[in-house]
């Protein structure tokens, strides 16, 4: 499944980059008895529904020249939304002073789970600050421990 997931990341850029669009995440799975192929793609000021179906098209088109997946499945080309996954380096630099949801690989005092303001990324480290009860209190997670990380939208 991977390899489709690239091969489709390297379908989409070349139209994103035309667009000025930025690609946030590609998924092939599958859900019930159906297969979905769903692009992320995202730009500073949001996307619209027009350009969201523009890149559909085009990307189609590449998709029915190759025929890289031989059952049917559906295309669906959005924006991330609010809790938009964390991936690359970039967009964690992206994410500095906003809410972020972090999960790790492995447990940092004794904890794989935190949520709270991203004070900084830089040297590899993420430092957040989050609250534990009424206390204010910053960790720092290396990037290479980061097992998934989004936005969060933020009730405070």
């Amino acid at each position: 499944m991977s390899k489709i997931t690239e091969l489709v990341e390297r379908l989409v850029q070349p139209i994103l980059d035309d667009m000025k669009l930025d690609l946030v995440d590609v998924e092939y799975v599958k859900e019930g008895k159906n297969w979905f192929l769903r692009v992320y793609i995202d730009k500073e000021e949001g996307v619209d529904i027009e350009e969201c179906g523009t890149v559909s098209e085009r990307l189609s088109e590449k998709l029915d020249e190759l025929d890289p997946i031989s059952h049917n499945y559906f295309l669906e080309v959005s924006s991330p939304g609010a809790e938009r996954p964390l991936k690359k380096k970039s967009d964690f630099e992206k994410a500095v002073g906003k809410h972020v949801h972090v999960k790790t690989f492995e447990p940092i005092d004794g904890e794989k789970e935190f949520e709270g303001k991203m004070i900084s990324f830089r040297d590899d480290e993420l430092v957040l600050e989050i609250r534990v009860k009424t206390r204010k209190k910053e960790v720092i997670i290396p990037f290479q421990k980061v097992a998934k990380a989004r936005l969060a939208v933020s009730f405070f």
